[in-house]
């Protein structure tokens, strides 16, 4: 088995979604998972929930939605991405994961949290045999270049828009 680099982008929802359920996948192949969250800091949504039932390890190191770059706050979210993605080499190498997905890179990396050309390095050393997924908006040409397999989630009508809140067991 060869090293597999999967994105899943867009504007749609379900991006992570889809991730999480290759992760669901995996363990009933008994693969090895991690999740590592750049950009989400709730734990109590229901996949998460489900997820460390089952055993998969979740890691969240976002702050929640990123500030724009003159907010006094951005240091910190990108801090906490950084600090992420340190999480994410060491992970990618550590011969200890099948399934590694690292959810809203793309995103971080759009926001200028995460360095792009770090993210591809660290892609193309990473040891095979491995399975990378990657989600977010706004995945950059470069890294779609370098994935086998990208989705792009676009929205054709939303709840949301409608004035239907957020629900329960779907949004989160």
């Amino acid at each position: 088995m060869s090293k597999n680099i999967l994105i899943f982008t867009g504007n749609g929802k379900g991006k992570s979604t889809s991730a999480f359920g290759m992760a669901l996948r995996a363990a009933g192949h008994d693969q090895r998972v991690l999740i590592i969250q750049f950009m989400k800091c709730d734990d109590s949504v229901g996949e998460l929930v489900s997820l460390k039932k089952l055993g998969i390890r979740v890691i969240q190191t976002g702050l929640g939605f990123v500030p724009k770059p003159d907010n006094p706050r951005y240091t910190a979210h990108r801090e906490a991405a950084q600090a992420g993605f340190a999480l994410a080499k060491e992970s990618l190498n550590s011969g200890q994961y099948d399934l590694i997905i690292l959810d809203e890179l793309c995103g971080a990396i759009s926001n200028g949290l995460v360095d792009e050309q770090a993210v591809i390095d660290a892609l193309i050393t990473a040891p095979q045999p491995l399975n990378i997924v990657l989600t977010g908006r706004d995945a950059t040409d470069k890294l779609i270049e370098l994935a086998d397999t990208v989705s792009e989630i676009q929205p054709l009508k939303h709840a949301l828009d409608q004035g239907i809140p957020a629900r329960e067991g779907v949004e989160f």
